[in-house]
């Protein structure tokens, strides 16, 4: 098995009652692979996968199984804080012919040490006959998974590489030099594929190629070719996306966006939920500017006639000049209602304020000329 290219870290659509969404997941499947994607991770953390029971958990795997068809490789998520029910998931899991490998991350909660973490990994290497990839993720798991360690574990048959989301530059770097070369290593992070791979990674599992996943394939293809013009103009092009996936928690705007695309309904299950109002207007201004939704419609033009109204019943002979769309002068047209002929009397349109402007100003016996608030 070659993983390497992008790979998806696959949202898990929901019907409004919370049940798994099946057509638009196998249709969101299909478009991925369609789409270009290298490889597919169902049951990861962006699939909300701590939410489902162990029945949906397997069912989201084998839908992916069935729809992807060999056409591309299965990493399949299998993670518990108990070593002990992540062996029992793994061999679940590995038992499935469709499943390629195994991703699983350390153990959450616990805060296990460098040893346990290193048991606990074996245990399940150990206990399986597919590759595993482990999955450093200490922003959410409070383990960081130190190179030291994972060198260790590259020692451990089954055990074929790591998706680092650490996020740390130099801790990388430091990974890439502490194991051999054909272990596989996987950006956990958009934003910093680039760097990983310039430093020797060989790709990314991604929450942005849920919405893009022919740019991010194309993006990782071009790094790993070493056309690095080509990859950092889709970077920069898809910064700001990559970036706005995590304004909130995962896979809250990502899902957000999807459902702004048509692809799935925006459906969370407890604790996730939609997204607040100031966060979601610049989730869907970063969308728009990405090109995956249509720039709201204009408002349709205000009319820019204006009319002067002429009265001279009232006081001094006065004109006050007012919009074509006023409501203080009760007509909706800038036209007072009910004037008398003998002693009020409406000018224009005027195409525009200068033309209006100087209309009042040829007008005869005018002693006010005045301007309605609609004007400013």
């Amino acid at each position: 098995m070659e993983l390497k290219g992008c790979g998806t870290a696959l949202i898990t659509p929901f019907t409004p009652d919370g049940a798994i969404d099946e057509n638009p997941l196998r249709n969101f499947i299909a478009w991925q692979i369609e789409s270009g994607i290298d490889f597919l991770v169902p049951c990861g953390t962006t699939g909300e996968t701590p939410t489902l029971t162990h029945d949906e958990w397997l069912h989201v795997i084998d839908v992916t199984i069935e729809v992807a068809a060999g056409r591309v490789p299965i990493v399949a998520g299998a993670t518990s804080n108990s070593t002990q029910d992540a062996v029992a998931k793994a061999k679940e899991v590995a038992a499935r012919p469709g499943v390629n490998a195994i991703l699983t991350a350390s153990p959450y909660y616990n805060k296990p040490t460098q040893e346990g973490q290193y048991r606990h990994f074996r245990a399940i290497a150990e206990a399986v006959d597919k590759p595993i990839i482990l999955y450093n993720v200490p922003g959410r798991t409070s383990a960081n998974l130190e190179p030291p360690t994972v060198a260790r574990l590259s020692e451990v048959p089954n055990i074929a590489g790591i998706k680092e989301a650490s996020g740390n530059i130099s801790q990388m770097a430091e990974l890439m030099n502490a194991v051999p070369e054909h272990f596989i290593v996987l950006s956990g992070d958009d934003a910093v594929t680039l760097p990983l791979i310039a430093l020797g990674g060989v790709g990314v599992i991604s929450v942005a190629s849920n919405e893009i996943p022919r740019e991010m394939a194309e993006m990782t293809r071009a790094a790993l070719n070493n056309d690095w013009h080509a990859a950092r103009t889709l970077h920069r092009k898809y910064l700001a996306l990559m970036q706005a996936n995590f304004i909130e928690t995962n896979p809250m705007p990502v899902k957000a966006v999807l459902a702004m695309m048509g692809k799935i309904e925006e459906n969370y299950r407890l604790p996730m939920l939609p997204m607040r109002r100031d966060t979601r207007s610049k989730l869907q201004k970063i969308a728009t500017d990405a090109g995956l939704i249509a720039r709201p419609a204009a408002p349709p033009a205000a009319s820019h006639e204006f009319y002067v109204y002429e009265n001279w019943a009232a006081g001094p002979h006065k004109a006050m000049l007012h919009r074509a769309s006023c409501g203080q002068c009760n007509s909706g047209k800038g036209r007072p209602s009910g004037h008398d002929p003998n002693h009020s009397r409406w000018h224009g349109p005027y195409n525009n304020l200068a033309e209006a402007r100087e209309a009042t100003h040829q007008m005869p016996g005018v002693l006010i000329r005045s301007e309605c608030k609609c004007v400013a």
